[in-house]
């Protein structure tokens, strides 16, 4: 195990690393990404390499890993504001994508087996804190 650099984040794509890693460089951190052509190259094999790995220097982890917990993960709509939860008024509400619908489920089974990615996903936000599922129009 190296001495020298610190795994301190773990993304599926590089443009959430590349992201985390501007931010962190305009902190004064050196960052370095490993896995990230591969994953550019391939997205499907994100899972099997275990994603984009953002590493500092170990001098710099604590530094770097402070940063990351003050960045906020949470959705916001066009104006800029959080989303609320509606049913516990929560602010920690996440965006994800589901297939539920016979629309969705075509158009993943079209991209696997086009071998491209799917065109049309249906997105919900679900609260971290009560786990309510619901869609905004």
């Amino acid at each position: 195990m190296s001495t020298t650099f610190k795994t301190i984040a773990k993304f599926q794509y590089s443009t959430e690393a590349q992201i985390i890693k501007g931010r962190l460089e305009s902190e004064g951190i050196p960052v370095f990404l490993s896995d990230n052509f591969t994953i550019d190259t391939d997205p499907l094999v994100s899972n099997a390499i275990g994603g984009v790995k953002l590493k500092v220097y170990v001098k710099d982890a604590l530094k770097a890993q402070h940063i990351l917990t003050t960045i906020e993960k949470y959705s916001l709509d066009d104006a800029g504001n959080a989303i609320t939860c509606i049913k516990c008024n929560s602010k920690h509400v996440q965006l994800f994508s589901t297939i539920t619908d016979f629309k969705s489920f075509f158009s993943f089974l079209v991209g696997f087996l086009s071998g491209t990615l799917p065109f049309y996903t249906k997105d919900k936000y679900r609260c971290k804190d009560c786990n309510t599922e619901f869609d905004i129009k």
